[in-house]
């Protein structure tokens, strides 16, 4: 039984319908997570068969040929069939062929009157080639995707379809509303970018340390709330290795890979719905096609790619009953370095003849901040947390890396000879008109640093600046709070 088309999708529909009646024949439909892909997908196949036509329908995996297949069931369309070896639904006589995007690459394709290309923005060679055939000129190419940002596109694709944001879809109650934390900030300083983003080997050395894992499992323990989890891992061995301290930490945790076969990935699915699982480790999937009711996202790779980002995000942002929101664990920083999904967004296709450059009516303006008491991550523009109601002081434009979720160590621990003797020199004027020891401040600056104040013991106390004083009043905060006391009481 298909459902009733939503304001949004009947608008992408009628859009489309635009869009080739002018003489596009290659539009590419922007749908997010959550706008109801499948359901327009499904119009747009009734569309063509009610017109009398043959529709072929491209995923990008053969793992997603079945899922398709009982996607199309549910909306009624049963007329299908697979081109795919010895499937069992192989029959080329049905009007609607599902064919993964190595098959059209392995063998000639049989013609068609309407071609729709799934996960349009993962590019494949062969499309471009078979999209500039002239004996396929005339058939409409309609690419789906909820991030059409790939460099190039537009060189393949001549129309950009969207309505609807995924702001717009959250204010809807279409997508869930989220909050993010930032628990922890890894040094990159080391890893490479290449293609446009980390490299993933220096990218696996640099997140696969041991302290930084024990964070992402010792913050999921103590705020994730116990929620359905999906955690994103650089690779592999990164993946198994927070599978394995969920596990010792008697958190029932499954592990997904690329590698990962169907029937393997299927029972891994039953075990999470049916709560058996409280959250899955995954490498290189879970990125896109799962329909899953996920409520934490642990974001533990660290991207500069706004697609891969904005696709993992997404998988939490569906809605579910009784689920008010979804909480991201940031162990990357890579939402200090993109901004939040809400601001990513893009006006037309990128035709690589310029750099891709969001629409300026919704360019973020700056990125969010982090609160320095409980790491909430806030719009830039708004000074009073909207967790824990801080709301810091004006101070220098150094900011306080202190947190209720987890310790940090803050980029000081890099800092030069001078500039750690300077450190010392401010606490010791901090302990001395407090009364305190040197041995007081000495802690201090190896909770600061990471290091030991030997060779600076002689530093001349000096005027704390406004990033000590803060920093300080941070952790007497988070002692307190460790107390099961107010920000109050600290205060006073």
């Amino acid at each position: 039984m298909s459902r009733e088309l939503r304001p949004h999708q009947v608008r992408i529909i009628d859009r489309l319908r635009q869009s080739l009646s002018t003489g596009h024949r290659r539009p590419m439909l922007q749908a997010p997570t959550g706008f109801g892909k499948t359901v327009v997908a499904a119009a747009i196949v009734k569309g063509a068969l009610a017109k009398g036509n043959r529709v072929l329908f491209v995923v990008p995996a053969l793992s997603l040929i079945d899922q398709t297949v009982r996607s199309f069931w549910a909306e009624g369309i049963t007329e299908v069939g697979v081109i795919q070896g010895s499937h069992p639904k192989t029959d080329a006589t049905r009007p609607v062929q599902v064919a993964s995007i190595q098959t059209p690459q392995r063998r000639a394709i049989p013609r068609f009157d309407i071609v729709v290309i799934d996960e349009a923005h993962r590019w494949f060679e062969m499309i471009g080639p078979w999209m500039a055939d002239p004996s396929w000129a005339k058939v409409p190419f309609v690419g789906l995707s909820a991030t059409p940002w790939t460099k190039g596109l537009g060189k393949h694709y001549d129309d950009l379809v969207s309505v609807i944001s995924t702001a717009e879809l959250i204010e809807a109650g279409y997508l869930s509303p989220f909050r993010v934390y930032a628990p922890s900030h890894p040094d990159l300083s080391g890893v490479r970018t290449v293609a446009g983003d980390f490299h993933e080997g220096d990218l696996g050395e640099a997140m696969n340390q041991v302290a930084l894992v024990a964070d992402v499992v010792e913050t999921w323990l103590k705020h994730g709330e116990r929620r359905p989890t999906f955690a994103f891992a650089v690779d592999r061995a990164h993946a198994k290795h927070i599978q394995a301290q969920f596990e010792a930490a008697e958190v029932r945790c499954g592990y997904i890979d690329a590698f990962t076969k169907p029937a393997e990935r299927e029972a891994l699915f039953r075990q999470f719905t049916a709560c058996e699982l409280q959250v899955i480790a995954s490498v290189g999937c879970l990125t896109t096609g799962v329909d899953l009711d996920v409520r934490c996202i642990i974001l533990a790779r660290p991207t500069k790619s706004e697609m891969l980002f904005v696709q993992i995000i997404g998988r939490g942002l569906r809605t579910a009953p009784g689920k008010a929101d979804c909480l991201i664990l940031d162990h990357s920083d890579t939402h200090s370095r993109l901004g939040f999904v809400t601001d990513i967004s893009r006006a037309k296709l990128d035709d690589g003849r310029e750099r891709q450059k969001a629409d300026p009516r919704e360019r973020k303006e700056a990125l969010p901040k982090e609160c320095p008491s409980c790491k909430f991550l806030r719009p830039a523009k708004v000074l009073k947390c909207p967790s824990c109601g801080f709301k810091p002081e004006k101070q220098s434009e150094i900011e306080c890396e202190d947190g209720d979720l987890v310790e940090m160590t803050p980029a000081r621990a890099r800092a030069g000879v001078a500039e750690k003797e300077s450190l010392f020199g401010q606490l010791r004027h901090y302990a001395k008109t407090r009364g305190y020891n040197d041995g007081w401040a000495a802690h201090k600056f190896k909770e600061l640093t990471g290091v030991w104040p030997d060779r600076y013991h002689n530093a001349k106390p000096v005027q704390p600046t406004p990033f000590i004083l803060s920093w300080i009043k941070s952790r007497q905060i988070a002692w307190v709070k460790g107390k099961g006391k107010s920000h109050a009481h600290a205060a006073r």
